[in-house]
């Protein structure tokens, strides 16, 4: 991207509407309460504050589609299955999420079973038909839907993916009968094999579909002719009307922005095109964690809400640790946070709207890591207000016969050991070891605990972005648009690499499908095959490199092999290997400058002597009196050892002793611990 072109990111979040704003004079951030009863109302105010005019495209991260399937408010949908075939939600899998507990209830499935219709027709394994689809039964299905006032439809036939044909007569007949009603084809969304988890995502993607596309609708008003491009679950963007017909691909919009963010700017202050990072994106209502091992990781098995959601989608596992997280005492007197939220309204205790428990914000006024007088550069609508923390947590202090500051450093470790669980789970269960791997804090709380995290860890490097807490907006300018596309392909792999033909006619119709859905003749092809070993029920996607030749494909094979050893610890090089699925993805690939901030006073030595100082609680006992350090005043080259609180604008950050930090031209704040002996 050069100098003169402009856009905008808007990240919308649980607590804060975050902005970042790219321009030939650098990076701009802001920051503003999110609305959540009409999110664009939050975004329509940022843009006048920043003064954003209608050339400017804007680039999205929604929360619109996962809120609806976290609070069950999506719209009245109805499923059309092959007949005999209607309870396939409400079979499910029949996993057992707590394996010892004796009784154990399923979430009710997002349609119930009055909603759920049958149509006659079948299609073979082969793909043949079997029974024609009866015209008749159709008409009455037809009526029936009517009367039920179904706002969307969710079309999945038994064998579809490899014949289409009946799905398509059933969507003619309901574009001349329902005109004004949305459908979702299980062909266009999801065209794999595994019938419940292409029912449950083709649900899903009708599910939320009519709130998706009102909101866009919405905001595109409110933008006033802007570009508008939405991020997906996969990192990449697309066009928001896109966005309207497969708004399932909207529901990790928000976290994926931030990994995209961390990812492009560890490239370039680690100098390295591959680097090895863990993100820890701690917000006001959850903390979303990725582990990078050179590349931003991908997976197509995702669920939400328990629900399986199989489409591409940025590696992240989230957990209920954010600056809003509630603490209380359980039936057993033991402390818990999270992961219950007092999200926006009323917030914490300390903004003074009526929330009454604790948070894990409300624990780091109290213990002076936060600054009501710095807290959003004063500019905050809510004045924190220390002393109502200080009641809510002496409160919950007396239950466990503890002081005030003994209990918000409780709160505090407590959040911590959650949010190390997390990243133990997307490194070390995954076959990666965290201590060669960089921390990367974002979000509006995670410079404040990455420090202790790190050390639990054995982390011995932190990068802290220079605008932490509004990095998901600034990966939005980041990210490439984007189209993904797959195709249920059951051959084994000896045989696509003996005669790759029928694999190339695949991808070339993956192709037309997914080059349809952009603006540009200029896409990145990136093709990838799910293999697994004959005979498995689980499969790993690996890349294929075109153009698709023997070669190509053995290399394929030899991937697999080497996945396989990373993820389960074995490979069996002597097995026959097959392939489940084709995936294609086309790219627009985005070069955006990242800004060098102003560095003409870098080589001005920095004074902590200089700096004012403040009291922060470490431990229980006493304040320990440290450097309060504006960020603004950390140019390239400073150099600084911790104990010290560095605030700025969108984050604070806590730099506790035994750490060093240095910052680069970027303005990035690098720590790195400097007992080498532990």
């Amino acid at each position: 991207m050069h100098r003169n072109r402009r856009r905008i990111g808007i990240d919308v979040g649980g607590t804060f509407t975050d902005f970042a704003v790219l321009d030939a004079d650098g990076l701009r951030v802001y920051k503003a309460p999110t609305t959540p009863e009409d999110q664009s109302q939050a975004i329509l105010q940022g843009l006048d504050v920043l003064e954003i005019d209608s050339s400017v495209p804007v680039m999205h991260g929604t929360t619109i589609a996962t809120n609806a399937l976290l609070e069950q408010r999506g719209a009245r949908t109805a499923l059309i299955t092959t007949r005999g075939f209607k309870d396939m939600l409400a079979i499910g899998r029949q996993n057992r999420p707590q394996l010892y507990e004796f009784s154990q209830s399923a979430a009710p499935p997002l349609i119930p079973e009055s909603l759920c219709f049958e149509a006659g027709e079948r299609i073979g394994s082969d793909g043949k038909v079997l029974t024609e689809l009866e015209v008749p039964a159709l008409r009455e299905l037809m009526q029936d839907l009517k009367k039920e006032r179904i706002e969307s439809i969710a079309v999945v036939l038994l064998f579809s993916f490899l014949n289409d044909v009946h799905e398509r007569l059933i969507a003619a007949a309901l574009e001349k009968e329902l005109p004004d009603v949305p459908f979702s084809l299980s062909v266009d969304l999801l065209p794999e094999y595994r019938e419940y988890e292409r029912t449950s995502t083709t649900v899903v993607n009708a599910y939320v579909r009519p709130l998706v596309l009102r909101y866009l609708t919405r905001l595109g008003r409110v933008l006033e002719g802007r570009s508008l491009k939405v991020m997906q679950s996969s990192g990449g963007t697309l066009d928001a009307r896109q966005a309207t017909l497969q708004p399932a691909r909207l529901v990790l919009s928000g976290p994926a922005g931030g990994v995209v963010g961390a990812f492009t700017l560890a490239k370039h202050a680690l100098k390295t095109p591959q680097p090895q990072i863990m993100t820890l994106d701690m917000g006001g209502t959850s903390t979303d964690v990725a582990l990078c091992p050179g590349r931003i990781p991908q997976t197509t098995e995702n669920s939400v809400c328990e629900i399986p959601l199989r489409l591409p989608a940025t590696q992240i596992h989230t957990v209920g640790a954010g600056g809003g997280s509630l603490a209380r005492v359980d039936a057993g007197g033991v402390l818990r946070v999270g992961p219950q939220s007092a999200g926006a309204v009323p917030g914490p205790v300390c903004y003074g709207q009526g929330g009454e428990a604790p948070t894990v914000t409300d624990a780091n006024l109290v213990l002076g890591r936060l600054l009501p007088s710095r807290f959003l550069g004063g500019q905050s609508p809510h004045v924190l207000d220390t002393e109502l923390a200080r009641r809510a947590i002496a409160k919950l202090g007396q239950s466990l016969a503890l002081s005030i500051e003994a209990t918000a450093l409780g709160i505090l470790h407590v959040a911590n050991a959650t949010m190390e669980r997390a990243l133990r789970r997307v490194s070390v269960e995954c076959g990666y070891d965290p201590r060669s791997h960089v921390l990367v804090p974002f979000g509006g709380a995670g410079p404040l605990h990455a420090c202790a995290i790190a050390r639990s860890l054995g982390v011995r490097k932190i990068l802290v972005p220079r605008h932490p807490g509004v990095l998901s907006a600034f990966g939005l300018l980041m990210a490439d648009i984007t189209s993904d596309a797959s195709q249920a392909f059951l051959v084994p792999l000896a045989e696509i690499a003996a005669a790759p033909k029928r694999l190339v006619s695949v991808i070339n119709r993956l192709e037309a499908t997914v080059l349809s859905r952009l603006d540009s003749d200029a896409a990145q092809l990136d093709c990838s095959l799910d293999l697994r070993y004959t005979g498995q029920s689980y499969e790993l996607t690996v890349p294929l490199s075109l153009p698709v030749t023997s070669e190509n494909v053995d290399a394929a094979g030899k991937a697999f092999h080497t996945a396989h050893q990373v993820r389960y610890g074995y490979s069996k090089a002597e097995l026959p290997v097959e392939s489940v699925a084709v995936r294609l993805r086309a790219s627009v690939v985005q070069s955006p400058e990242i800004p060098n901030p102003d560095t003409g006073a870098g080589n001005t030595p920095f004074n902590l002597a200089d700096a004012p100082r403040t009291s922060v609680y470490f431990t229980a006992d006493a304040p320990l009196s440290i450097p309060l350090i504006s960020r603004d005043r950390l140019h390239t080259g400073c150099v600084f050892d911790g104990p010290a609180l560095v605030v700025q604008y969108d984050s604070t950050l806590v730099v506790s002793s035994g750490w060093r930090g240095m910052v680069d031209l970027w303005q990035n704040l690098h720590l790195e611990w400097l007992d080498h002996d532990d």
